[in-house]
């Protein structure tokens, strides 16, 4: 039984540990709010998590930025504006929609929509098409013979 305890906490997430006990608000809601914001900011060193999962150096700088925005005052709108005009909007987790990243957003569409276009025009005009060629009489005959006509 303890090995198996042992075995469930070692396979237990470590990421729940990436926010130091020392970085933690003692206001519970300002704690909420960051936790917040935290998890729509993207770790620019892992890439793949939010700065809330994630150890690096640079997410416990952008963690602790974020707290010290809401004791401030910022609301969180202002505080994610802030770390987006510092670093761009690929610190997002989930990106705007805006001009810059609406062909982004919008290219797959355009693209399914243009290629079906496409296949629909290949296809009309390949229907009124003849496909091969006629049989020659020497050909048709050896046919009719394998058919036993």
């Amino acid at each position: 039984m303890r090995l198996l305890i042992l075995f469930v906490l070692l396979l237990a997430p470590i990421q729940a540990f990436a926010v130091n006990p020392n970085e933690v608000l003692p206001d519970k809601t300002l704690e909420a709010r960051a936790r917040t914001i935290s998890a729509e900011l993207r770790c620019m060193v892992c890439q793949n998590q939010s700065i809330d999962d994630s150890n690096a150096d640079l997410a416990r700088d952008l963690r602790l930025l974020v707290r010290k925005r809401l004791v401030n005052g910022d609301t969180d709108q202002q505080v994610l504006d802030y770390i987006v005009s510092r670093y761009g909007e690929f610190v997002l987790l989930k990106p705007r929609l805006s001009d810059k990243t609406l062909l982004l957003w919008g290219a797959p569409a355009a693209l399914l929509v243009f290629g079906g276009l496409a296949l629909v025009i290949y296809a009309r005009r390949r229907a009124g098409k003849a496909t091969g060629t006629r049989l020659t009489a020497e050909e048709e005959a050896r046919l009719n013979e394998l058919l036993g006509k």
